[in-house]
């Protein structure tokens, strides 16, 4: 599965989801302009050291990924998107596509793939939910729908 950012701006969230990435064997796609360097101490920090367990890929625009991964399944993330984000059906492969933090995806994007755009249901008067927050609660929908395949299904236990 994949997780794409598309023109993040804030090193904190996008070093949360690396870690999510890392923790869940997911593949992370950036989309450039970012709003901060790759290397800058915020994002390897929110990572912290499980850097080596991501697979990055950087993209110079949001069509190069949806050229170079044709015919994959992709999910669109916004506010604005008519069903919610449980009433899709996630496959093993699929990409899960979030916009920056301070306006989400194009809406020219977003035209074009409407039927294919969900959304994390909240109150009216909410504009957003943080994005690493975003990205957490709808790739752990994903997993689930996929029955949580390659991940531990026991923890360490305890050490007393």
């Amino acid at each position: 599965m994949h997780i794409v950012l598309v023109e993040p701006e804030i090193p904190g969230n996008t070093g949360n989801i690396a870690r999510l990435c890392a923790a869940t064997g997911m593949e992370l796609h950036l989309v450039r302009p970012l709003g901060f360097s790759t290397d800058e101490k915020h994002l390897r920090h929110a990572g912290l050291d499980y850097w080596h367990l991501v697979r990055v890929y950087y993209h110079n625009c949001f069509a190069e990924v949806a050229v170079m991964y044709h015919g994959h399944a992709f999910h669109y993330l916004s506010t604005k998107a008519p069903r919610a984000y449980t009433e899709a059906a996630y496959g093993a492969d699929d990409f899960l596509v979030f916009g920056k933090e301070s306006k989400g995806l194009p809406e020219d994007l977003l035209q074009m793939v409407w039927d294919r755009a969900v959304r994390i249901p909240m109150i009216a008067e909410a504009r957003s939910l943080n994005l690493s927050n975003s990205v957490a609660i709808v790739a752990y929908e994903a997993l689930r729908q996929q029955q949580f395949a390659g991940l531990s299904d026991a923890g360490p236990g305890l050490h007393i």
